[in-house]
């Protein structure tokens, strides 16, 4: 009888032993599911110049459609997959071409190639309005897309808006504080130099442009201190096509491109005659030379590219090098 107890109660307790054993079994395997079903679950939306985009995960197979936006992305330590060619470059500005040697050219900004888009499947695009409005929708139906508002010297906030929508805010909050940090040194390099007045001018074929504080380098002037003089401010005043972008002018307006320092940039792809022309024939022009800056050696001719078109991260910095430069000399 004793022995008949004693096995009945061992047979209990390893029965007991058992049910909990599963119960723990069931939990851990209830507990890690919920755990993957959070690690899966990385959807969220982003609000954006065309409305809300919801995007499921973190995405792995970019393209971008704006010169800014493929600096942005390099800066955050993505390539993308598609990119449209760069405005000056044979596809990609000298700057960043190292850096985007397996990437498929999808068109340039004003003509997005869509098919070539849909054939690389992207996760996520992302592009600009002012840009590609008309072709949003054929864009997201490829992917979720997100678009900026435009371009200009907005670029901050777009940088802000696209390491969002890759989620890497914050990589990108990182990008966006060396970038101010690299101002306030080249700021305090320059001391009271940036007390002077500062002109900016392009070429292009067969036409010339003042840019002013709403340029890509207007932006970066106008966060340094520097000063814009009181003819190009009346300029501006009288001709609110562009806001304060840039004005179209003939030659009658050269003395108002007078300035205590000039910068002036052509844009001429593939080696364009006719914008090099252009330049040839302004700063050869009388009225040219007759510029106190001219006059002074205080003219700089400098980089398209960097200080205007490529319009993103890398180019800010590689212009805050080149003022900082030009500067140290004078």
């Amino acid at each position: 009888m004793k022995s008949f107890k004693f096995i009945f109660a061992l047979i209990s307790i390893l029965s007991i032993l058992l049910l909990a054993a599963c119960g723990n079994s069931e939990e851990k395997a209830d507990t890690e599911q919920d755990t993957g079903n959070q690690t899966e679950d990385t959807s969220y939306t982003i609000e954006h110049a065309m409305g809300s985009t919801t995007i499921d995960k973190t995405p792995e197979k970019v393209v971008i459609l704006s010169n800014e936006g493929t600096e942005a992305l390099l800066a955050l330590g993505v390539t993308p997959v598609g990119a449209v060619q760069s405005w000056l470059g044979d596809p990609w500005y000298e700057h960043i071409s190292d850096k985007m040697k397996d990437v498929e050219v999808v068109g340039t900004e004003s003509e997005v190639n869509l098919e070539k888009i849909a054939a690389l499947k992207p996760d996520l695009i992302i592009g600009t309005k002012i840009r590609q409005e008309a072709v949003y929708d054929q864009l997201s139906a490829i992917a979720p897309t997100v678009f900026s508002e435009t371009l200009r010297g907005d670029w901050e906030d777009n940088f802000t808006l696209y390491a969002k929508a890759l989620n890497l805010e914050e990589q990108g909050t990182e990008v966006l504080s060396q970038f101010d940090a690299h101002v306030e040194k080249v700021k305090q390099s320059l001391g009271d130099k940036v007390n002077q007045e500062i002109s900016i001018v392009r070429f292009m074929a067969g036409k010339s442009r003042i840019y002013y504080t709403d340029s890509f380098s207007g932006v970066i002037f106008d966060k340094l201190g520097f000063h814009r003089t009181a003819p190009q401010a009346e300029l501006f005043e009288a001709d609110t096509k562009l806001g304060n972008l840039a004005i179209e002018v003939g030659k009658e307006v050269i003395p108002k491109m007078d300035g205590d320092v000039l910068f002036y940039f052509t844009y001429a792809p593939q080696g364009d005659q006719a914008a090099l022309d252009t330049a040839k024939e302004w700063t050869n022009d009388p009225l040219w030379n007759n510029l106190n800056a001219v006059k002074s050696g205080n003219v700089h001719e400098v980089s398209d590219a960097i200080w205007n078109t490529a319009g993103g991260v890398l180019a800010a910095n590689l212009m805050l090098d080149d003022i900082e430069a030009i500067f140290e000399n004078k």
